[in-house]
Parts: C-alpha cells; sequence; structure tokens
C-alpha cells in the first residue's frame, strides 16, 4: 500500500493524462510519461505509448452521457498503473520515480490546473469585466452566484 502522497501523485498522473488527451499539451505529456513508465527500456516505453495512444483514442471518440464513464475509467486505468509501478519499486527506486513523475506532471501540465472544451474558456486568475459610457460587456458562465456589492460611501460619490 502507498503512502498519502504517492495515491495523490498517482492521481495527479491519471488525470493528467486524462485531460491533455487531445490538447496541445498531448504530446510532450505522452512521451514523457511513456519514458517514465518505460524506465529505461525501449520496448517498454513503446508499449506505453501504445496504451496511451489508444486512451487518447477512447478519449476523443466517446459522446454523450458515455464520455464521463471513459473519462473516469480512464482516470482511474492510468492512476492505477501508476500505483503498480510505484509499488513494484524498493523504497530508493520508488523516491526516485516519484520525484520524475512530479517533474514530469509540472512540466508538461497546466500551472492552474484550469480546462476548458467545447468553446469554453479557462481561466486561471481574476477576471475583471467592465462596461461604461453606455458600451456593453458580457460572460456567459453557469451558476454564478453574486452578491450585492457594498455601498459607496459618502467619499466616494
Amino acid at each position: 500500500m502507498l503512502e498519502q502522497a504517492l495515491e495523490t501523485l498517482a492521481v495527479a498522473g491519471g488525470t493528467a493524462v486524462v485531460q491533455a488527451a487531445g490538447t496541445d499539451m498531448w504530446t510532450g505529456l505522452r512521451q514523457a510519461v511513456a519514458r517514465w513508465f518505460g524506465r529505461g527500456d525501449a520496448q517498454r516505453e513503446r508499449a506505453e505509448l501504445e496504451r496511451l495512444d489508444q486512451a487518447a483514442s477512447e478519449l476523443e471518440n466517446a459522446e454523450g452521457a458515455g464520455a464521463e464513464r471513459v473519462r473516469v475509467r480512464q482516470k482511474v486505468a492510468w492512476q492505477t498503473r501508476i500505483e503498480t509501478l510505484l509499488e513494484s519499486l524498493d523504497v530508493p527506486e520508488r523516491a526516485q520515480a516519484a520525484e520524475e513523475l512530479s517533474a514530469v506532471l509540472a512540466q508538461h501540465t497546466s500551472n492552474g490546473g484550469a480546462s476548458a472544451d467545447n468553446g469554453g474558456q479557462a481561466v486561471v486568475g481574476d477576471v475583471c469585466i467592465q462596461a461604461d459610457h453606455g458600451s456593453a460587456a458580457a460572460w456567459t458562465m453557469g451558476n454564478v452566484t453574486l452578491g450585492n456589492p457594498p455601498q459607496p460611501g459618502p467619499h466616494q460619490g
């Protein structure tokens, strides 16, 4: 059984594979993950590239209500593969492999953890939208609740 930090790393790895499939991040992450799993064995690395390609194809071809099931299944499958590899290593190798995987994820995933698809926009940080002098501004969002702003004090007008 893996310690909590390694389980968290495995979850992050599975999530990264699923989120990167079909995006600009895919090529770099795909290569790095295959190299990480290969552990210096070129044949094993090629096998991992094939597995990653199959996963990406399955994710890209999933439609409708089944798409979320495919995403969850792939995330869990890659998480489990990562956990299995880590468990198979002795303690020093496991620590090194965890450090390497952390570096791969840091280098090949978006820093903010935000992603969007189907025409959406992902924003990490603040968004300020203003309309003044009769102009209009709009941003479409779902399930957003806004409170009333505080009333201006006498010195604010």
